[in-house]
C-alpha cells in the first residue's frame, strides 16, 4: 500500500512541476437522493472514488459545483494542489466560481 501511494504521489509531484492546478472530477455521478445509496454499500464507496488518490497523498483539495446534469443535481469538480497550496486552490476556485456564475435554484432540498 505504501509503494501505491509513493507511485501516485510520484505523478502528482510531476503534473506540479508544470501545473499550479489540477481539475478533477470530485465524483463519478451526481448525487444520489437521500438515502439511495445506504441500500448499495459499493456504489456508496465508488462514490469518493475521483478522491482517494488526493487524500492517500495528504494533498488540499476543494470540491465545488461546476454544472448540472439532466435533472438539476450538481455535478462536482475538484481543485487540486500541492502540498501546502491551500491558498492557490482557494483562489483558484474562487475566480472559477467567479467566472461561471451563479446557477439557476432548479432543485428544492425538500425534493431530495
Amino acid at each position: 500500500a505504501l509503494k501505491a501511494k509513493a507511485l501516485i504521489k510520484q505523478e502528482f509531484d510531476k503534473a506540479f512541476e508544470r501545473y499550479d492546478c489540477i481539475l478533477a472530477p470530485a465524483a463519478p455521478s451526481t448525487a444520489p437522493k437521500v438515502g439511495v445509496s445506504l441500500s448499495d454499500p459499493l456504489k456508496m464507496y465508488l462514490s469518493d472514488i475521483d478522491t482517494v488518490a488526493v487524500n492517500l497523498c495528504g494533498l488540499p483539495a476543494i470540491s465545488i459545483p461546476c454544472g448540472m446534469d439532466s435533472k438539476g443535481l450538481p455535478i462536482g469538480m475538484q481543485v487540486i494542489g500541492n502540498c501546502f497550496q491551500e491558498k492557490k486552490i482557494l483562489r483558484t476556485a474562487a475566480a472559477y466560481e467567479e467566472l461561471r456564475g451563479a446557477f439557476p435554484a432548479a432543485w428544492d432540498a425538500a425534493e431530495l
